[in-house]
């Protein structure tokens, strides 16, 4: 009972942050503009400092080595969730423009915004390094197989030349100069480190607050439960933590298990809410912007319900 209140007080303040700014745009105080300006300023600013900063301090290269066996799970299970996704998006046919959020609510699970703070407030500082070997591989994925996904999602004409730009994000190069820094033990100056730390820490809100203003200019029109919404939350939510647990169990009866909270930690983080970028990188690409919008916010609502019961089920 304690682990589904816990759960519970962990994703009330996601939700609090989406209602404000949903709220501030019926009031008026944001011009038509704001939205795109702020999905800029994520996308090119806050991100890769974010990402930047998450590398420097929360991993080493010994911590790396150490947990390097947890990575053939959490990255199979990524690669066989945009499988899946695939899959379905060619059975249900789902139209372009929705594919790639489609495909990606399978597969990306929210934690930089949800998946931190829902760990720490779980299983504390001894469950941070699990979390990495998920966290890692996760976001890896969200700024190249997803990112991709997304921008080549488009009825635009495609230029058959090397996109640069789409095949390594701008968010992904805090990684890449992260690992660089990481491996070579550079040190990061006092000044770099405060500033990019500050502007990571806007990452949060500001894309909560970009959903809340997106979901109140569709004025919920796109939170419909239509047939490719539905099966995109059961890819979340269902067939996402069940391909884990298949993994896990298989890699046990193989004698490669994991530790007990190393299996929870990776059911419950591949259990939460799609990631919040989501909508961000539709509108970069010119997707169905509405629809990206709406399964996020549906899955951030039933990550209420769904992690506080599976929670409780595993701890």
């Amino acid at each position: 009972m304690l682990a589904f209140l816990t759960s519970v007080v962990s994703i009330l303040p996601i939700i609090f942050l989406i209602i404000i700014g949903y709220l501030m745009q019926k009031f008026g105080w944001f011009e038509d503009s704001f939205a795109n300006n702020i999905s800029k300023l994520i996308m090119n600013i806050a991100l890769p400092s974010s990402v930047f900063m998450s590398v420097m301090k929360y991993l080493t290269v010994d911590l790396l080595m150490d947990l390097s066996n947890g990575f053939i799970y959490t990255g199979s299970a990524l690669i066989l969730s945009f499988v899946a996704g695939y899959i379905f998006s060619k059975l249900l046919k789902v139209r372009v423009g929705r594919r790639g959020a489609f495909i990606n609510m399978f597969a990306i699970s929210n934690t930089i915004f949800i998946g931190i703070p829902l760990n720490m407030a779980l299983f504390g500082d001894k469950g941070l390094p699990y979390f990495l070997i998920y966290y890692i591989p996760n976001i890896i994925a969200t700024w190249t197989i997803g990112a991709i996904i997304i921008a080549n999602d488009t009825t635009e004409k495609k230029d058959t030349t090397i996109q640069w730009r789409k095949l390594i994000p701008i968010p992904f190069t805090g990684i890449i100069f992260g690992t660089i820094f990481l491996i070579f033990n550079i040190p990061v100056p006092t000044v770099m480190s405060s500033t990019l730390t500050y502007l990571g820490n806007m990452v949060t809100p500001l894309s909560l607050i970009y959903i809340g203003i997106i979901s109140a200019k569709s004025d919920f029109k796109s939170v419909k439960f239509d047939l490719d919404t539905v099966v995109a939350l059961a890819g979340r939510f269902i067939i996402s933590p069940m391909i884990v647990y298949l993994l896990v169990k298989t890699g046990t009866a193989l004698g490669g298990g994991v530790s007990g909270m190393e299996y929870q930690i990776y059911m419950v983080q591949s259990a939460t809410a799609g990631a919040a970028v989501t909508p961000i990188l539709v509108n970069e690409a010119k997707g169905d912007v509405e629809y990206a919008t709406g399964i996020i916010t549906i899955s951030m609502m039933l990550c209420i319900i769904v992690v506080p019961l599976l929670t409780a089920i595993i701890i």
